[in-house]
């Protein structure tokens, strides 16, 4: 007989803990997530959890290195509490862009974070549309990276006629992403050649692909300054788009972002709720949310019961 499920939330997307509890039918686990005086975090699991399947649902969103430390001690907390297994369900895994030494004498924090979480007691990892793919072998612990093409997918064909659209990948390093969405809304692919000066800033030099009379749909697994959406989108446009959108999974969206977003020629970027929505996003009139609260769901019920999370993209 299979352990009961327990699911914990640290304080990074509650709301999005909770929309996956509603789709497991199952409470939250009582978790207390507190700060001290000094910032120290605090963590006391409320119920008894000795031998029971935990997952602990927490995005390292900003502010990344506080979540990050919740994650890890709540983890702790329930190793110590007899969990039977830990399972991290990472909707986003900060850190995941500093996968590779670009230059000399720098970190690959990827690999610190994914050594600290294993470290810490964690069974097993679920994550969303990790940045790059080869971080699944970061962990020395089994991993799941579940995709959202599937739920994009389905909201661009609700929303959208695919005869004219065009899939778009922002950068060359994109187009294996963009390309598995192309094929699910049976649309061509075209590419944005751009090149980076510096980090956070990006500009545009060609379009490979005749855009022409398209609806472009731009696809990213993160919007963060939003620099590279407003340029891809202003170029695609100037070679003859009819309009443009874009579909990015984690929408980091630092600084003034969702301003420059706003006031950009995108008519409507959409993101999941893997990082929580701030005010700004919810009232920003082209921007819209979707929800992976159900995919998630699905995907802890499957390890639960030991059944095949990658059928659900088949």
């Amino acid at each position: 007989m299979a352990a009961p499920i327990k699911l914990v939330a640290g304080n990074s997307n509650r709301a999005l803990a909770e929309a996956v509890a509603s789709y497991l039918s199952i409470p939250m686990t009582k978790c207390s997530v507190r700060r001290f005086a000094d910032m120290e975090v605090f963590v006391e699991i409320q119920e008894n959890v000795r031998g029971q399947d935990v997952f602990v649902l927490q995005s390292t969103s900003f502010p990344a290195n506080d979540h990050l430390m919740e994650l890890l001690i709540i983890i702790d907390a329930l190793r110590r509490s007899s969990a039977r297994r830990i399972t991290a369900v990472m909707p986003y895994f900060g850190y995941a862009r500093q996968d590779r030494r670009a230059s000399g004498r720098t970190p690959i924090s990827a690999k610190l974070v994914a050594n600290m979480i294993t470290q810490a007691g964690a069974d097993r990892v679920l994550t969303l549309d990790l940045h790059a793919g080869q971080i699944q072998g970061f962990f020395d612990i089994p991993t799941d990276n579940l995709f959202s093409a599937p739920l994009m997918a389905r909201d661009i064909m609700d929303h959208m006629d695919c005869s004219n659209c065009m899939v778009v990948s922002p950068d060359v390093g994109g187009v294996v992403r963009a390309r598995a969405l192309a094929k699910r809304i049976d649309a061509p692919l075209a590419i944005v050649d751009k090149r980076r000066e510096r980090p956070g800033e990006s500009e545009v030099m060609n379009i490979i692909g005749d855009v022409e009379g398209r609806s472009c749909i731009l696809v990213d697994d993160i919007v963060d300054s939003g620099g590279t959406l407003c340029n891809a989108a202003e170029a695609l446009l100037a070679k003859g788009a009819k309009e443009v959108y874009a579909y990015i999974t984690h929408g980091v969206l630092s600084g003034g972002a969702v301003a420059r977003i706003s006031a950009s020629k995108l008519k409507e970027l959409v993101l999941t709720d893997t990082i929580m929505p701030t005010e700004a996003v919810k009232v920003a009139q082209n921007i819209r949310v979707v929800s992976v609260a159900n995919l998630l769901g699905e995907a802890i019920a499957r390890t639960a019961t030991e059944e095949s999370v990658s059928s659900l993209f088949d």
